[in-house]
């Protein structure tokens, strides 16, 4: 019995409130960084997604993740194993109105670009050289209309195979390593890895 209880155990979800930041801290994150960079999920309800796309966002050097409190998946034992250590070296912050969120950070001067498939322009046409916020939804719903509708601007991220879309993680990958690009990135001698410098 007791064998059993503890075999249980190990699947047991524990949401990890206490790492969970408040919106008053990324204001005063920004406030700080000369050009912060910021992911925003909308409705990244998949635990696993969620910890794809925060490992992703520590890795270009992203400073904050942030999701709605209600339409997201919780910040839980999965999240924190399929991050592969982002979930203690990113800041993750959850709104009440990812909307009302968006309209604050431009007031601060960030630049706050969505990502859907029927933008015209290309991830790779647009300056991200700047305070970023990018603000990716999910696979199947992508991003909803208000939250498409605060964005400052729209992208898509070309596609020369037959598939038609990425997993949200590696979708914001790709944007967020763009971005470190335009920022500039020094290699690191060992591998292919790169040395980013954060702003």
């Amino acid at each position: 019995m007791n064998n059993r209880r503890l075999r249980r155990s190990k699947h047991v979800n524990y949401k990890y409130d206490a790492d969970i930041k408040s919106e008053t801290t990324l204001y005063d994150l920004v406030e700080s960084k000369e050009k912060p960079m910021i992911l925003i999920l909308d409705q990244i309800t998949d635990p696993h997604n969620l910890g794809a796309s925060m490992r992703s966002a520590d890795a270009a050097g992203a400073d904050v993740v942030v999701v709605p409190r209600n339409r997201s998946a919780s910040l839980n034992t999965t999240v924190r194993r399929i991050a592969s250590g982002a979930a203690e070296s990113i800041a993750y912050v959850e709104v009440t109105n990812l909307a009302r969120m968006m309209r604050e950070l431009k007031q601060y001067g960030v630049f706050v670009l969505g990502t859907a498939d029927e933008a015209e322009k290309s991830v790779y046409d647009v300056d991200l050289d700047c305070p970023l916020a990018l603000v990716m939804g999910s696979e199947d719903e992508g991003l909803r209309r208000l939250t498409q509708e605060t964005c400052d601007e729209l992208v898509h991220i070309p596609m020369f195979g037959a598939v038609s879309c990425l997993n949200v993680s590696v979708a914001a990958g790709v944007c967020l390593f763009e971005a470190r690009r335009q920022r500039g990135a020094t290699p690191v001698p060992q591998g292919r890895s790169l040395k980013l410098k954060k702003p």
